[in-house]
C-alpha cells in the first residue's frame, strides 16, 4: 500500500513535506534521522519553545503586570484596596508612574469586588475610567461617562455574581476580574487662582466607596413585591479613606527581569479562571504559571525567563521609542509626533469611528489584534478608554508623543530644543507639555519638580505666547536667558527624555490636522 502511495506522489511533494538530515537555523544545526529529531535538537527546540512562550507572555501580558505593580505601589504608599490615593499638590516627579501628568488632581485606587458588587460615587468635573486588572475598559466616569461630568453613582460587578441588581439609579459596569482600577483626574482650571485645594475638597466630599446592598435605593417597590429581592436594611455609608501621596517617592512600574513573571503569577493566583483570554493563559501555563499551582521554575527555566524578559524589554522599547514606519504610529505624515492607539483604537482591534456632519460612522471590525500597538502602549502608558482615542471635540483628552527631533535623532538631555505650538491651540480646557525619562517612562527627575509647561498657571507659571500668537516651549538643562520660566522644561545631562503634548477638551483642528505642533528642533548655541 505504501509503495503505491509513494508512486502516486511526486518527488517534489515528498521533499516539501520531509525534513533533511541536517538543517542550519537560527538555533544552530538541527539533526534528524528519518524525520525524528536527535536528542540535542529536541533540547534546542524545547529551550526555544519555552523562550517563545516567555517572550509572548512579556509582550502580551505586560498589561496585567502593570496593574498589579500599581496595586503594590498603592499599598507601599499606604493606600489599601477600597481607599483613595490623593495627590492634593498634584503628582510630581518623585513617584514612578507611567507617563502621569502634573496638571490634574489624581484620585486613584483599587476597588475590591471579591466579596460582591461595590458602589463608587464619583466627583463632578472629572475625567475618569474604571479598568479591570488586565487593563480592559469597564466604564468611564466624569465628562466622557454617563454622568457627563455631574458626578455619578457607579456599581461595579465582579465575575461570578448572579444576584439581583438595581432597577435604576446606578451606572453599572461589569468586570472580569475581582478587582478594578479607578483612575480619576479632576480639573483645577475652573478655579481662577488655579488652586487645587477647592478641587481636593470636592473630591473628598463627593467620592465614596462602599458595598452594594441589595433591595435598597435603586430597587423599586414593584420589584420587591415580586418576592425575588428582599428589602435591604438601612445602612450608613462609611467614610472613605483618602491617603495623601503628594511628595511621596514610590514605584508603580513592573520589573523587567525574573520579577516580572513572579508578579504575573501573583495576579494569576489572585484572579479566577477566565479572568483573561485563554490564549494568554495557555502561554502562562506553558512557562509554569498556572492557577492553583506553585510557580517554581528550575535553574534552566529561570535562565530562559531572564533571557525572555531581556528580549521582551528590548522589543517593547523598540516599539515605543523606535517604531518602524510600517507600524503606522505617526499621527501626522512625515512627523515624529505619534499616538499608536489610533492604529486599533482602545481595544487594539478597530480604529475609532469617524465623526461627520451626518453622524457617527464606525469602521467595520478588523478581526485583527494590533499586537505591536498594544505591547507599546502598555509598556509606556497607563489605562485604556474610548475617551483616550476618539474624534469628538470638547470631550476627553488627546495626546501625541515624540521620541526624536526634526533630524531623526534621539533627544539628548544635555542639549537645547524647542517646539513651536501655532496659534489657536485646540484645547478648550487647557494644554500641557510634559517631559518623561526614557528609562522609567515616568516624569523626568530634575530640580524642576514638575517638568511641564502649559496654559495653566499651576504648578508652574503659565506659558506665554509670542507676538504672533504662537507659543515656544524650550527643553534644556538650564533656562536660556531669553526664555520665560513658564516656557522652559528642564532636562538633565546624561538622560534621554521624551515629551507628551496633552490637549484637554480638544478642538476640531486637532482631528482634521489643520493644526499641528512643529517638530522638536535642536537649538544651536550662538557663537
Amino acid at each position: 500500500m505504501s509503495s503505491s502511495v509513494e508512486q502516486g506522489v511526486s518527488a517534489e511533494t515528498l521533499r516539501s513535506i520531509s525534513v533533511p538530515h541536517r538543517v542550519d537555523s537560527r538555533l544552530g544545526t538541527l539533526d534528524f534521522v528519518d524525520g525524528v529529531p536527535s536528542s540535542k535538537t529536541s533540547e534546542l527546540v524545547y529551550d526555544h519553545l519555552d523562550f517563545v512562550h516567555a517572550l509572548n507572555v512579556f509582550l502580551n501580558g505586560f498589561a496585567g503586570a502593570s496593574t498589579y505593580a500599581l496595586r503594590k505601589g498603592f499599598h507601599e504608599a499606604g493606600a489599601k484596596d477600597n481607599e483613595i490615593l490623593m495627590f492634593s499638590e498634584l503628582l510630581g516627579s518623585e513617584s514612578l508612574f507611567l507617563t502621569a501628568n502634573a496638571d490634574t488632581v489624581y484620585c486613584i485606587g483599587i476597588v475590591d469586588l471579591s466579596s460582591g458588587p461595590m458602589v463608587v460615587e464619583t466627583p463632578p468635573h472629572s475625567l475618569g475610567i474604571f479598568d479591570d486588572m488586565w487593563w480592559r475598559w469597564i466604564i468611564d466616569f466624569g465628562l466622557p461617562g454617563p454622568d457627563r461630568g455631574e458626578g455619578g453613582r457607579y456599581l461595579l460587578v465582579g465575575p461570578g455574581y448572579d444576584g439581583p441588581l438595581p432597577d435604576s439609579g446606578y451606572h453599572i459596569g461589569h468586570s472580569r476580574t475581582t478587582r478594578a482600577f479607578m483612575l480619576g483626574r479632576a480639573f483645577i482650571n475652573e478655579n481662577p487662582r488655579m488652586d487645587p485645594a477647592p478641587t481636593v475638597e470636592t473630591i473628598k466630599r463627593t467620592t465614596k466607596i462602599y458595598p452594594y446592598h441589595q433591595g435598597g435605593v435603586g430597587t423599586s417597590i414593584a420589584t420587591l413585591l415580586e418576592g425575588r429581592v428582599q428589602a435591604g436594611p438601612a445602612f450608613d455609608v462609611p467614610e472613605t479613606v483618602f491617603v495623601e501621596a503628594s511628595g511621596k517617592a514610590f514605584n508603580t512600574i513592573p520589573p523587567t527581569d525574573m520579577g516580572f513573571y513572579e508578579l504575573l503569577n501573583e495576579l494569576v493566583q489572585e484572579q479566577p479562571v477566565g479572568s483573561t483570554e485563554i490564549e494568554l493563559m495557555g502561554e502562562l501555563a506553558a512557562i509554569g504559571i498556572v492557577k492553583g499551582k506553585p510557580f517554581a521554575p528550575d535553574e534552566r527555566m529561570r535562565r530562559i525567563l531572564e533571557d525572555a524578559a531581556a528580549v521582551g524589554t528590548a522589543t517593547s522599547r523598540a516599539l515605543v521609542f523606535d517604531p518602524r514606519a510600517s507600524e503606522g504610529f505617526s499621527y501626522y505624515d512625515g512627523s515624529a509626533w505619534e499616538n499608536n492607539m489610533w492604529v486599533g483604537g482602545y481595544d487594539f482591534e478597530t480604529p475609532p469611528p469617524l465623526v461627520t456632519e451626518d453622524g457617527i460612522k464606525p469602521f467595520p471590525p478588523t478581526g485583527v489584534r494590533a499586537l505591536h500597538s498594544r505591547a507599546a502602549w502598555f509598556y509606556a502608558y497607563t489605562g485604556v478608554t474610548p475617551a483616550m482615542c476618539m474624534r469628538l471635540t470638547g470631550v476627553g483628552s488627546q495626546y501625541v508623543f515624540a521620541f526624536k527631533d526634526a533630524d531623526g535623532n534621539r533627544l539628548d538631555g544635555s542639549k537645547t530644543y524647542r517646539v513651536i505650538l501655532p496659534p489657536d491651540i485646540p484645547a478648550a480646557r487647557f494644554w500641557s507639555l510634559t517631559a518623561y525619562d526614557t528609562e522609567t517612562r515616568s516624569m523626568l527627575q530634575t530640580p524642576q519638580r514638575f517638568p511641564r509647561a502649559g496654559s495653566q498657571s499651576y504648578p508652574t507659571p503659565a506659558a506665554t505666547a509670542d507676538d504672533d500668537g504662537s507659543t515656544t516651549v524650550v527643553f534644556a538643562p538650564e533656562r536660556p536667558a531669553d526664555t520665560a520660566e513658564g516656557n522652559w522644561i528642564q532636562t538633565a545631562e546624561g538622560k534621554g527624555w521624551f515629551p507628551i503634548l496633552r490637549l484637554y477638551s480638544p478642538g476640531q483642528s486637532f482631528f482634521d490636522k489643520s493644526w499641528r505642533p512643529s517638530e522638536i528642533e535642536a537649538v544651536t548655541a550662538e557663537p
